[in-house]
């Protein structure tokens, strides 16, 4: 190998690590942007883990661009990763298993709940655990893990009857309209809907780019529960078109 070849496999080389380094801080951003409502340490964790998965990637590339053998740097690293996996099993599990909660567990904060032995009110769902006010004024933590394992029953007064519509829409929409064109849409399906509990839509979180609600209804029967769901996801794909035209 000349010098001239050397000196270009050394440039690759060293770009190959600023690129790294640079992929490394922007997904460290990314990280922290799209999971800014995490518990910080666990938010903290899951940046160094993303940063050194992207460095683990980006020194096998370079150093395959070097010519060297990575076989043995290949299995240091598979051990490596195994024992992080091993060590933060749990951990991960359990957030895991909260946004399948989310989506398939049907209970939310204020709701009074019984699950493995303990009831009382969730007063708190965080990445790791679900918190429970008891009767007796004591704090239950429960892993969110155990919701996908244990049977978990819902003893909240009227529970059976309630839908929870999440809406995700740009921040560019007018939230006041937004608000009142979906209560309108709401009020044209009525019929299904008791009329002892009207529609309410809160904002659940928001950024620069986009604000996050959730539609809560009360129906007169639970075995309509899908048609609803699919009536006013209608309307309100809608009425987002319609508003996001406007902007």
């Amino acid at each position: 190998m000349n010098l001239n070849d050397l000196i270009l496999e050394l440039a690759i080389f060293v770009a190959i690590l600023l690129g790294t380094f640079l992929a490394a801080k922007i997904f460290s951003l990314v990280v922290r942007g799209v999971f800014r409502n995490w518990v910080p340490a666990v938010r903290s964790h899951f940046q160094r883990l993303v940063s050194i998965t992207i460095w683990v990637i980006g020194l096998i590339f370079a150093f395959q661009q070097l010519g060297l053998r990575l076989d043995f740097l290949l299995l240091i690293l598979g051990l490596i990763g195994i024992g992080v996996l091993i060590a933060v099993k749990d951990t991960l599990m359990n957030i895991g298993a909260k946004y399948f909660s989310d989506v398939y567990v049907p209970f939310k904060v204020g709701d009074i709940i019984k699950v493995a032995g303990s009831t009382g009110k969730v007063i708190e769902i965080n990445p790791i655990t679900t918190v429970l006010l008891t009767k007796n004024e004591e704090l239950v933590s429960i892993p969110n893990s155990l919701f996908l394992k244990e049977k978990m029953r819902n003893i909240t007064p009227h529970v059976w009857k309630e839908i929870l519509v999440p809406i995700t829409i740009g921040s560019g929409i007018d939230l006041p309209q937004f608000e009142s064109e979906v209560l309108k849409a709401c009020n044209k399906i009525r019929k299904y809907l008791d009329e002892r509990f009207p529609p309410v839509l809160t904002v659940k979180s928001r950024n620069q780019r986009s604000v996050s609600l959730v539609l809560a209804l009360m129906v007169k029967e639970p075995d309509k529960k899908n048609e609803i769901i699919d009536e006013i996801n209608r309307k309100i794909s809608e009425i987002e078109q319609k508003m996001a035209r406007k902007t």
